[in-house]
């Protein structure tokens, strides 16, 4: 992903196109997880779902190779995400089914996600440098092909067991602190679509290379990489909504660095590593509050709804504003209007967000993600 938008700009794109591309990316969050999930319920084994899935999302992919134009490209990236987006979900289901009350593992198995993005964005970073970005889409049908045949290593049998039901979906949706929640997802995530879409963009424009690039990115996950490790520890005396607040507030200086500081390296490296507060930090509490919100049979939509109103509505809209006003308005206006989107999160947060009392929203420590 951090090399997407440098590769569509080589191609000739501009900048509307490109934030087009990764709406489509980031859209078919909005269905696709909910669809697999529904055919699920009718096998025993989803593993063979998510081989499907992967294969196909592989296949699709792969034609890239071949097909340059601007309306191929976002074929191929509807088809590609939606089988992508698809399985990502189902896998981690699959996951905590196989740690059932060992939870705790499910932070150091997500943590090699993180590990396996540094040291592929680093690695592709240095190839691209010394043989051009034409040859990007090889090597992301090369990790994509690893994928499925990991996936073809795995098995699980679904053993189904009847969940004691909590409130109605109805009902947790009309909350108010439920609907503040997810007016917040939605914001901070669109204002990650500047991020995603044209961080490497501007990064190329101030005279980075494609390794320097990938270092940067690097550093963000890295950073991610720390506060996972001691999050859990934080959360012994700091509550969520603290958390929460100081999350926010950071990514809304984070943005506002890179829109008017960027072209300073120090600034950058500080910017990336904030990284671990606008995402790491964020993601953290939200799959708590998510956890705590939506109980029983409820779960699995919560979590559904999480993925696709923020990474999916939020994504989508973040980057087709960016790719829509980049060209006009420039870098330092989009990532502006990016740390208002955050300073409006901010906002909600402090004033309709639920703060937990005496521990009453407890921290699992199921929150840690892949980027």
């Amino acid at each position: 992903m951090p090399y997407l938008g440098l590769y569509l700009k080589s191609l000739g794109l501009v900048a509307a196109q490109v934030g087009v591309v990764f709406a489509v990316i980031q859209g078919t969050k909005l269905v696709s997880p909910s669809i697999l999930a529904w055919l699920s319920n009718g096998f025993n084994e989803r593993m063979r779902l998510i081989q499907i899935a992967s294969l196909i999302s592989t296949l699709a992919f792969s034609f890239l190779l071949f097909q340059q134009d601007f309306l191929s490209i976002v074929l191929i990236a509807f088809v590609f995400s939606f089988f992508w987006n698809a399985m990502l979900p189902q896998f981690e289901s699959i996951t905590l089914t196989k740690l059932g009350r060992d939870t705790n593992a499910y932070s150091g198995i997500r943590l090699w996600g993180s590990v396996g993005f540094i040291l592929t964005v680093a690695g592709v970073g240095f190839v691209l440098n010394e043989t051009g970005l034409a040859n990007w889409p090889v090597l992301v049908c090369l990790c994509l092909g690893a994928i499925f045949l990991s996936s073809a290593l795995l098995s699980e049998k679904r053993s189904y067991q009847t969940i004691e039901s909590g409130s109605s979906l109805k009902h947790i949706l009309k909350q108010k602190k439920v609907i503040a929640f997810f007016l917040v997802v939605f914001l901070i995530q669109a204002s990650h679509g500047a991020y995603y879409a044209f961080f490497s963009i501007l990064l190329n424009k101030l005279d980075y290379d494609e390794t320097q690039i990938g270092q940067l990115w690097s550093l963000g996950v890295l950073a991610e990489i720390a506060l996972f490790i001691f999050i859990q520890r934080v959360f012994k005396h700091v509550s969520l909504h603290s958390v929460l607040m100081l999350s926010v507030f950071l990514t809304v200086i984070r943005w506002l660095m890179i829109a008017w500081l960027s072209d300073s390296l120090l600034v950058l490296l500080l910017a990336q590593l904030l990284h671990a507060a606008s995402f790491g930090a964020f993601h953290v509490v939200c799959i708590q509050l998510t956890h705590r919100y939506f109980q029983g049979s409820a779960h699995d939509k919560g979590q559904a709804l999480y993925s696709s109103i923020g990474y999916g509505a939020g994504g989508m809209v973040g980057g087709l504003m960016a790719g829509l006003l980049w060209d006009d308005f420039g870098s330092a206006w989009v990532f502006t209007i990016a740390s208002i989107l955050s300073a409006m999160a901010l906002w909600i947060t402090w004033k309709w967000v639920e703060k937990d009392k005496g521990g009453a929203l407890c921290v699992s420590g199921e929150g840690v993600s892949s980027i």
